[in-house]
């Protein structure tokens, strides 16, 4: 039997995305599990805008890189992710994180892997803009890093080397 190469859809965009469809090409890869995760901007405390920069080539090549290294640690058949930037309003959606595999341990298990690394290890800045005209940029916070170290116990850091 030869194996196929798990299929990898990174994108970096500032347009939405259909969530019913990214799940929907993850299920025609002919697994038994999908598994995802949607993150969509938190309102609040005058919150108007959250807004994401980055810088392009850097964080489309970090991100595949987290997406490969999650296809090296469990059997999946194809990962999706996307994460927008730009200015986004409370309510929008801000990340999707989509994995196939033929169980859903490693499905589950992959989808968490790659929310918690984008969180803390994706170069995006992230700055806050509230209803009184302030700004504050987002800083990182320790229970993400914490989140995220469990995996690097696992395999060697995807962003060295």
């Amino acid at each position: 039997m030869v194996a196929v190469a798990p299929v990898i859809d990174v994108r970096v965009q500032a347009e939405d995305f259909d969530v019913g469809a990214e799940m929907a090409g993850l299920e025609r890869l002919g697994g038994g599990a999908v598994g995802s995760f949607t993150g969509i901007v938190r309102g609040g405390a005058g919150l108007t805008a959250l807004v994401l920069e980055h810088h392009p080539a850097m964080t489309h090549k970090a991100l595949t890189r987290m997406a490969e290294d999650a296809c090296g640690r469990w059997p999946l058949l194809g990962v999706t992710l996307i994460h927008r930037y730009g200015a986004l309003v409370p309510g929008a959606r801000i990340v999707f994180v989509g994995t196939a595999s033929a169980h859903r341990a490693a499905a589950l298990d992959a989808t968490m892997f790659l929310i918690d690394w984008l969180k803390t290890r994706a170069p995006f800045w992230k700055q806050e803009r509230f209803a009184d005209g302030r700004t504050a940029w987002v800083e990182a916070r320790s229970a993400d890093d914490t989140a995220a170290k469990r995996w690097d116990a696992d395999k060697g850091d995807v962003m060295d080397g």
